[in-house]
């Protein structure tokens, strides 16, 4: 977590974020500069976020997604969508029915991550819409810097790079160059400058959602450069990106994506290269 996160979740401590008006008294303490460098501001009235959390197979780490998102104190409504998960998760997931904040979603087979996320985005009604992995790789606590770009109307859609500052596991140097050049190939098509094209947490108005999820076709990984290219052929679309950390995780530990993947991310990168056009 960087300092400006961990300044962040210390203030997150001693006031209560949803407090009407909980912005505007630090702002006077701190001043304007300081509040928007640690994301503090008011959010709008009545403002939804809506969290995608797909889910295969994360038994061990789903309770404690769900935990962290509610922990952000966004208004918030949680769509989990488990693709067929075998390990027990579906079981926890059915125990959960009840709770208020939670829309979840079966599907009886496992379809792969895009299909996940494809179901996912026709059930929000959120004013903002966010990926959330469901294997704590990346942390609910930075959604509020995430989101400011887009509650100041300067951004239609927001990356959060792994690439761009923030703290991070060391781990696979093919997967770091992999994942650099996929990116690198992503924005000679697209003609944007982005530093982490296959991120998780990508952030979108939900107008953007609309116009693009009924195109969407991919149903494993591939979904990350598709979503990409489409967002990157709306006109007049702003695009931003935010550092975030990482908490990356080993195979042992249950990480799926492999070189099988890139290099269907490659035929995507060139498949989706027109956006929507």
């Amino acid at each position: 977590m960087s300092v400006t996160q961990h300044a962040h979740s210390e203030i997150a401590s001693v006031l209560q974020l949803s407090q009407p008006g909980w912005a505007a008294q630090l702002e006077q303490l701190l001043g304007q500069p300081a509040c928007r460098k640690l994301g503090i501001y008011d959010l709008p009235d009545e403002f939804l976020l809506s969290v995608v959390v797909p889910v295969f197979n994360e038994v061990e780490t789903i309770a404690g997604v769900v935990d962290r998102i509610r922990a952000t104190d966004l208004p918030c409504e949680i769509v989990i969508v488990d693709d067929g998960s075998t390990d027990g998760s579906r079981q926890v997931l059915e125990a959960w029915g009840d709770q208020s904040d939670l829309n979840i979603i079966f599907h009886e087979q496992n379809r792969g991550k895009g299909a996940a996320l494809r179901t996912g985005f026709e059930h929000v009604s959120g004013d903002a819409v966010i990926i959330q992995d469901a294997d704590l790789e990346y942390d609910p606590a930075e959604y509020r810097l995430l989101l400011q770009p887009l509650v100041e109307g300067r951004a239609d859609v927001v990356f959060g790079s792994r690439f761009a500052g923030g703290s991070q596991r060391v781990l696979y140097f093919w997967h770091y160059v992999g994942n650099r050049f996929l990116t690198f190939l992503s924005n000679c098509f697209t003609n944007i400058n982005l530093t982490d094209m296959e991120t998780c947490y990508k952030v979108f108005r939900r107008n953007v959602v609309k116009q693009i999820a009924p195109t969407l076709r991919e149903t494993r990984f591939g979904i990350e450069p598709e979503m990409t290219a489409k967002v990157a052929s709306i006109p007049g679309v702003r695009i931003y990106e935010c550092p975030i950390s990482y908490s990356g995780r080993t195979y042992a530990e249950g990480k799926k994506i492999t070189w099988r993947d890139g290099f269907w991310a490659l035929w995507c990168i060139i498949r989706y290269r027109k956006g929507l056009r």
